[in-house]
């Protein structure tokens, strides 16, 4: 039998709010953690990232809120910034009562600000361990009326090293109040610190086996020797042309490289690292989420908590360092139901690295070959196709029949409207397919098995002509 929200005890304002937000039944996590909290337990909850987290906490925490009282009654620990930000706007958007006042409070940001709105008064404070401490130290956060503390990802402060100042957080505040842990896995050191500062918790878990989600549709492309990665992804951008994706880099220098030659190449895409300010991964985050800007290329510790809804793909341009990355990387798309497409650029030297990737899934990725130009070619045809019939049933179609009439004239209507596809064509081509640049038509075998061979890839040379082959 398929829960609803109506039975795990919320109050009917805050069920017909969720209504309204186009919640319809709550998550695995979300239908265990919730009734819990209701009842004043400490909760420790495992699941993974993507599963309603956020709502399992935040939903019992609003019922219990004391919207007349200005004091911080609840304080939500996350390991980035940018979860902050995620976890504050997920809040806000769970009420409607303006009297609820929620603070983020993370580095890179004005210290002084933030002190000036905690005096002014707020009831839920989210934020990163180090600024949390910080303000504590300084008397300008209090914990007296703290009723709430919620330890977010408390696997990511583990590896981060945020663990000590946590401790230091949940020591200073009331022995009377509510505590839940949530996390993907449950490691030793998060253990302890659950027997440490938990009063008899409940564990609830969402079964998560290794392998990953089935929605996610997980293809490998071996590099060919002699060529760069770089070179690799372009027709694999070109032909899956993705509506947004995550292209995750080992580095901040392959981060601004790539993306400086996606962009040469026409794309709309943008760099994500650690050399941002918090104002810049801001800005970018929110074109992200507008849909201004549809790629991001990502380093593996600027991306923690960087989630964005409907991501359609993730691109491992590098490989990651350990296998639970791979899994917490492609997580990011495949989410509430829907499908999403996880790519892998793979040189010879990563097939040792693949193979414990997917021992750990339980699966075997699915072997792709780089597309040929006849490929890609054929697709924007496809595409261009499209767009024909759309502008057929078009209101702007009839301001261009005296065009076609006079030119009928003296061509036939057919060849009109083909020079009218050419010229359409020929602009929405990829740049470096309209430059003089080699790319063989078949640039791999379709299993690894063959990536060993010696021989390199030939380079076929294109003129540039008046009228391109379609």
């Amino acid at each position: 039998m398929t829960l609803s929200f109506h039975s795990l005890g919320l109050s009917e304002a805050r069920l017909r709010h969720l209504e309204k937000l186009g919640f319809t039944a709550p998550t695995p996590i979300q239908a265990q953690a919730i009734p819990h909290l209701l009842s004043g337990r400490d909760v420790v909850g495992l699941a993974q990232t993507g599963t309603g987290k956020t709502a399992a906490f935040s939903l019992p925490m609003l019922e219990q809120i004391d919207l007349n009282s200005r004091a911080v009654q609840a304080l939500i620990l996350t390991p980035t910034r940018e979860l902050a930000i995620q976890v504050y706007q997920a809040i806000r958007s769970f009420n409607e009562d303006r009297r609820l006042h929620v603070l983020p409070i993370y580095g890179g940001q004005s210290i002084e600000m933030q002190i000036q709105r905690l005096h002014r008064g707020v009831q839920v404070v989210v934020g990163t361990p180090g600024r949390v401490l910080d303000l504590l130290k300084r008397g300008d956060l209090k914990l007296d009326r703290l009723g709430w503390i919620v330890l977010d990802e408390a696997d990511e402060m583990l590896n981060m090293g945020f663990i000590q100042d946590v401790e230091k957080i949940l020591s200073q505040a009331p022995s009377e109040r509510q505590t839940a842990f949530f996390s993907a896995t449950m490691e030793p050191s998060i253990r302890e610190l659950a027997t440490k500062f938990l009063r008899s918790p409940v564990t609830v878990s969402v079964e998560q086996p290794k392998a990953a989600p089935a929605k996610i549709n997980q293809i490998a492309y071996m590099v060919p020797r002699g060529w760069t990665k770089a070179r690799a992804l372009q027709p694999i951008l070109e032909l899956e042309d993705p509506e947004s994706a995550l292209i995750f880099v080992r580095t901040r220098k392959a981060a601004a490289e790539l993306t400086r030659q996606l962009q040469a190449a026409g794309h709309s895409v943008d760099e994500y690292h650690g050399d941002l300010s918090q104002a810049q991964r801001e800005r970018l985050l929110l074109r992200f989420r507008q849909r201004q800007v549809r790629w991001v290329v990502a380093t593996d510790i600027a991306a923690r908590g960087l989630h964005v809804e409907d991501l359609t793909h993730v691109i491992n341009y590098d490989l990651p360092e350990s296998v639970e990355s791979y899994v917490h990387r492609i997580g990011r798309t495949g989410r509430a139901g829907k499908e999403g497409t996880a790519i892998s650029l793979v040189h010879p030297l990563d097939k040792r690295k693949l193979r414990d990737i997917e021992q750990h899934i339980r699966q075997r990725l699915q072997w792709g070959n780089i597309p040929t130009r006849a490929q890609i070619e054929a697709r924007y045809l496809e595409k261009l196709q499209a767009k024909v019939r759309e502008a057929l049933s078009g209101e702007r179609l009839a301001s261009f029949l005296p065009i076609v009439a006079n030119l009928s004239d003296e061509y036939d209507l057919r060849a009109i409207a083909a020079a009218a596809l050419q010229m359409a064509h020929d602009q929405t081509r990829p740049s470096w397919m309209r430059m003089d640049q080699g790319y063989n038509e078949d640039p791999q075998p379709a299993d690894e098995s063959a990536s060993h061979s010696s021989e390199k890839p030939k380079l076929i040379k294109r003129k540039t002509s008046a009228t391109p082959k379609a």
